[in-house]
């Protein structure tokens, strides 16, 4: 994830994330370095980043994908935001998308894997409190 909030304070500093599912419902999580220094590090969190300099999130998550996974999708949809409270600081806009690929096969540029995992094997993986919010609200607006 990256993250370059030199020029902003965190309380103004921005960031993209995506929600990333298959047509099984599963959805796409990324298992974070575990890295002094890094944000939420051995987390499992979404793919995303933080803004660049002018960069607006919908330019800022399409270049996260691309940079961390080369992932890229067509179907991006901007859902809602969420700060990080007990992280970053960042205002975090959120994304969907889908894509049916398969995560292994992934140039994985940072982080330690890839992993499709269904919405109920994700309570015991030790998520960001703010992603963890996001999903759940995605998963309770998403239709059944």
């Amino acid at each position: 994830m990256h993250q370059d909030t030199t020029a902003e304070s965190p309380a103004t500093a921005r960031g993209a994330v995506a929600i990333i599912t298959n047509r099984r419902g599963e959805l796409l999580l990324h298992l974070r370095d575990d890295l002094p220094g890094i944000a939420w590090p051995d987390h499992w969190s979404v793919l995303g980043g933080g803004c660049d300099p002018g960069e607006d999130t919908a330019a800022t998550i399409v270049r996260e994908l691309d940079e961390e996974a080369g992932l890229a999708v067509d179907d991006l949809t901007e859902l809602f935001e969420i700060r990080d409270e007990h992280g970053s600081g960042q205002m975090i806009t959120f994304f969907a998308a889908s894509w049916d690929g398969d995560e292994t096969a992934l140039p994985l540029a940072e982080g330690v894997k890839l992993q499709f995992l269904a919405p109920e094997d994700l309570e015991i993986r030790t998520i960001p409190p703010f992603i963890r919010d996001g999903i759940n609200r995605y998963l309770a607006a998403r239709p059944s």
